[in-house]
């Protein structure tokens, strides 16, 4: 009874650990490899974390290129 839990418990976290790159992937993120690699690399760290969340939800810039 308790290795479901706890198959639930590691799907749970691995879900929260990679939710910017799922967000990236939902939003069809222009950016979505450079967003997963920061996941992956630096999402153990708070902070890295954050940031590939933030970058997820930013938008393409609109307008001419320069």
């Amino acid at each position: 009874m308790g290795i479901p839990l706890i198959l639930l418990a590691i799907v749970m976290a691995t879900v929260m650990y990679f939710l910017p790159t799922i967000v990236a992937a939902k939003r069809e993120h222009h950016n979505l490899v450079a967003i997963l690699a920061l996941n992956f690399l630096l999402g153990w760290t708070l902070l890295g974390w954050a940031v590939a969340l933030v970058w997820a939800l930013t938008r393409r810039p609109t307008g001419s290129p320069a």
